[in-house]
């Protein structure tokens, strides 16, 4: 990955966006596709799109920009803050964490408390909800904690980025800055190409609380197809229960979804395009729902054909996620590749 890539890559990374307080990120998301975007425009809840307009059938390429967080629940006589989850938070990665509350003067810091293993009895350790964990600011008192956080302030870990062996990086919310990052990208890469297709890339908000944002755009739209970019599990690292192994992994390319939301056209086209360009994908069973903004965009309007190709990662939702900057280009050439061989006409299906 060259080095403006990743540096807009970092930039979405660093910047704190848990669900319902996407809009910095979205922000530094605008200012990098619009030397390319032929428009890009926001809606009320702070979606963005940006747009090659061809005038011809429109494809969209779409990732979430929020990620998963914690919020300022209540804050005690004793200056303690008490919080509620944002999105799937797990309750078994906060405790000891340094963490961040974001306020309208800056962010504060603070540590999710954990009494020592010294004062702890054994029969007693068990892991708290949430709700029944609380984030030490340093105050004294509950005014003090007033003075410095609100009632309502979002909260996320400190991690940020830490460089790994093999193009491999850790951070807090790959889930789904990511998925933002490669539809930017996407459309990039096809912003001088000869198209027939007009190209949507989107990047949403508030997927980690029910697709909110997709279910925005899906509606906005007139979409012909859309692609959903999100992380999917890579399964090959220890302590993934039996069962639950879906053959994904790391540094082996973008995954295809198949099943459920993922129309077997749209698969089609895009397994082709891969073949094309010499882009090695792998697939994974969806046959239910695939858990991303595709599920959103595909019942959308009379139905829209949608895809989700994941990017692998491991150790999802936990401050600690893991990916191959490999994996993430090729998710980018895949869209382009995509993108460059759109056509309406292969979707309809064999009935």
């Amino acid at each position: 990955m060259d080095g403006p890539r990743r540096s807009f890559l970092d930039s979405l990374l660093e910047t704190a966006t848990p669900a319902g307080f996407e809009i910095p990120g979205q922000r530094r998301w605008i200012e990098y596709v619009e030397p390319f975007a032929d428009e890009v425009r926001t809606d009320a809840y702070g979606n963005a799109v940006a747009v090659l307009d061809r005038g011809g059938p429109a494809l969209a390429l779409s990732g979430h920009m929020d990620e998963i967080g914690l919020i300022v629940r209540d804050i005690e006589d004793d200056g303690m803050v008490r919080m509620s989850s944002i999105g799937g938070s797990d309750r078994t990665v906060s405790k000891g964490q340094h963490v961040r509350i974001h306020t309208r003067d800056g962010p504060v810091s603070g540590v999710v408390g954990q009494p020592a293993i010294h004062l702890r009895k054994r029969e007693d350790d068990t892991i708290e909800d949430i709700g029944e964990q609380h984030v030490d600011i340093g105050a004294v008192d509950g005014d003090e904690a007033e003075a410095l956080v609100e009632r309502g302030d979002p909260i996320t870990f400190a991690q940020t980025i830490s460089e790994l062996a093999n193009d491999r990086i850790a951070a807090r919310g790959l889930d789904n800055r990511i998925g933002s990052w490669a539809a930017a990208e996407g459309l990039r890469r096809v912003a001088d190409s000869e198209l027939d297709t007009t190209v949507y890339a989107i990047s949403t908000v508030q997927e980690e609380l029910g697709m909110q944002g997709a279910k925005m755009v899906g509606f906005d739209l007139a979409l012909d197809a859309a692609i959903a970019i999100d992380v999917t599990h890579a399964t090959d690292s220890p302590g993934i229960p039996s069962g639950a192994g879906a053959g994904v992994e790391l540094g082996e390319g973008p995954v295809l979804g198949r099943g459920s939301a993922n129309h077997p056209k749209l698969v089609e086209i895009v397994r082709k395009a891969a073949t094309t360009t010499e882009i090695d994908i792998q697939l994974q069973a969806a046959g239910i729902r695939s858990g991303t903004d595709a599920d959103a965009y595909y019942t959308s309007r009379g139905g829209v054909p949608s895809l989700n190709v994941g990017v692998p990662n491991r150790y999802m939702h936990t401050p600690v996620e893991v990916l191959d900057l490999h994996d993430l280009d090729k998710t980018a050439d895949l869209l382009a590749a995509a993108a460059r061989s759109f056509d309406p006409a292969a979707l309809q299906l064999d009935l």
